[in-house]
């Protein structure tokens, strides 16, 4: 059964993923559901939700709200929600509007009617992972906003994808300028709505996984502006043990980037989204932990680098293992 977990708990799921990538923007978010969705990304998925405000609110769906599909008392809620800042409306899918069929595009031009603001609505559904509510989420964001033609400024960067999800670290804004330069920028992670108004301006871009990839191609459709794919968030003091087969389990990008410092045999294996221009022989994507199970006894690594909580699936591993905490795997943020 695809996505079946037995000793794991449920990874990081679409609509967080959603939510991590429009944050720190100024909108207004709404999770279409009954609350307990809202109350697992504020309260597992989303770290900055005790350091940085955001309008992050949950519908409070009733059981008939969902049977009748009452739009218009969601969209009366919305306007309720609305404060005098801010920037766009956000409603972010469940598995409840899923379910009933709620038309998410019908209700932005609902909502922009009764707000007067853009509507950035994600048609997340709670059945796929975080990575793939980003890729929603990046691309409708610059889709709507990533709009007018700025002159290029030289040595300005954006990097795109940079969600606690992604990163597992809250000091990701500084660590990209310390790689790129003080222009550079993470879009929508220690920067705001301005920033991605102003994506034209950018050198060049930089896609962090493969959720950012599309909105970096739709900015290079756009505007002519380049891309390139690269992870510089590692730990500066991580090292992989010497080994003659490795396993990797992690973000892709981030796995490209240990390999870079890898020695022997190395394969790469993940939950999360693959980028088949980066995927080599050996590499697979998981469905299911037999999957991550079959691998391991299979391919017979001296080393597994990966978060630690994955140990649970494979007790009778007996090789190295590096530790690097992945947030959408276990909660952990990188110290």
């Amino acid at each position: 059964m695809k996505g079946f977990l037995k000793t794991l708990s449920p990874f990081a799921p679409d609509q967080s993923g959603a939510v991590g990538a429009l944050y720190e923007l100024g909108g207004v978010i709404v999770i279409c559901d009954a609350g307990g969705c809202a109350g697992n990304i504020c309260g597992f998925d989303e770290p900055r939700w005790r350091t940085k405000k955001s309008a992050v609110f949950s519908a409070g769906l009733r059981d008939m709200d969902a049977v009748f599909g009452r739009d218009d008392q969601l969209i009366e809620k919305l306007k309720k929600a609305v404060h005098g800042d801010a920037a766009f409306t956000s409603v972010i899918g469940t598995p409840v509007p899923a379910v009933i069929g709620t038309d998410l595009r019908a209700l932005d031009r609902l909502s922009e009617r009764a707000t007067g603001l853009p509507g950035v609505n994600v048609d997340t559904d709670g059945t796929a992972l975080y990575d793939e509510g980003q890729r929603k989420a990046y691309k409708r964001l610059f889709d709507v906003f990533a709009a007018d033609k700025y002159p290029v400024e030289k040595g300005r960067v954006g990097l795109v994808g940079v969600t606690p999800l992604e990163v597992s670290r809250l000091d990701a804004d500084q660590k990209a300028k310390a790689v790129y330069g003080e222009k550079a920028f993470c879009a929508g992670f220690g920067s705001g709505l301005e920033e991605v108004r102003r994506m034209s301006a950018n050198e060049y871009n930089v896609a962090v996984g493969p959720s950012a990839v599309e909105a970096c191609e739709l900015l290079r459709a756009r505007f002519g502006t380049p891309y390139q794919k690269e992870y510089p968030f590692l730990p500066d003091d991580f090292d992989v043990p010497g080994a003659n087969r490795t396993l990797i389990v992690a973000g892709q990008y981030a796995a490209e980037a240990i390999r870079a410092r890898c020695t022997g045999e190395t394969r790469v294996a993940s939950w999360f989204r693959m980028d088949r221009a980066l995927t080599k022989p050996g590499d697979a994507r998981l469905e299911t932990e037999d999957d991550f199970i079959a691998f391991v006894r299979d391919f017979m690594p001296d080393v597994i680098v990966g978060d630690a909580y994955l140990k649970r699936a494979v007790p009778d591993f007996t090789g190295a293992w590096a530790d690097l905490p992945q947030l959408a795997v276990s909660g952990r943020l990188i110290d």
